[in-house]
C-alpha cells in the first residue's frame, strides 16, 4: 500500500510540480506567458469584486502574484508528495485562489466555445480540490486510531 500511495501522491503532484516549473522557465523579467493571461482576469475579477461587495481590492504587481502561484503550486507539490498535510494545505489554497479568476467561466455565454473551455478547467480543478480534501480526511482518519480496550482478567 505505501508504494502505491507515493506513486498517486507523485502522479497526483506532477501537474502542480509541472505547471510550476514551466511558469519559472518562462518568467523572464515581466513574468511570462502567465502574467499576461493573468492581468486581464485579474483586472475583471477586481471590478467584480468592486461592483458586487463595494470594497477596493488593492493594487498589487500581477508579477509577485504569480510568484506566490508558483510558490503554493511547487513547494505544495513537492511536500504533497511526501504525505504532507501542510503540501495539500497549499494547494488547497492555490486551487481555491487561482480557479475562481483564471478559470473564469462565469464571464461567458453557455454558447461561447470560451465557456466550455473555462467551464471543464474549473471543473477539474474542483475535482483536484475534492481529492485534496479527501486525502487530508484520511491521513486524519489514519492518524486518530482507537485505543484498544485492556481486558480484564478474571483472577479465581
Amino acid at each position: 500500500m505505501g508504494f502505491i500511495s507515493f506513486a498517486g501522491r507523485v502522479l497526483f503532484s506532477s501537474i502542480f510540480i509541472l505547471a510550476a516549473w514551466q511558469k519559472i522557465n518562462d518568467f523572464g523579467a515581466d513574468g511570462g506567458a502567465a502574467a499576461k493571461s493573468m492581468e486581464p482576469k485579474l483586472l475583471l475579477f477586481k471590478n467584480h469584486v468592486t461592483t458586487l461587495l463595494g470594497v477596493q481590492v488593492p493594487e498589487v504587481e500581477i508579477k509577485h502574484l504569480l510568484m506566490v502561484a508558483i510558490g503554493l503550486e511547487g513547494i505544495g507539490g513537492i511536500l504533497f508528495i511526501f504525505g504532507s498535510t501542510l503540501g495539500a494545505y497549499l494547494l488547497l489554497i492555490f486551487l481555491a485562489s487561482v480557479s475562481p479568476i483564471m478559470h473564469d467561466f462565469y464571464n461567458y455565454e453557455m454558447t461561447k466555445p470560451e465557456y466550455v473551455t473555462e467551464f471543464i478547467q474549473f471543473l477539474k480543478n474542483l475535482s483536484l480540490f475534492g481529492a485534496l480534501l479527501f486525502f487530508l480526511g484520511m491521513k486524519n482518519s489514519f492518524t486518530k486510531k482507537p485505543k484498544k480496550k485492556m481486558s480484564k482478567s478474571k483472577t479465581n
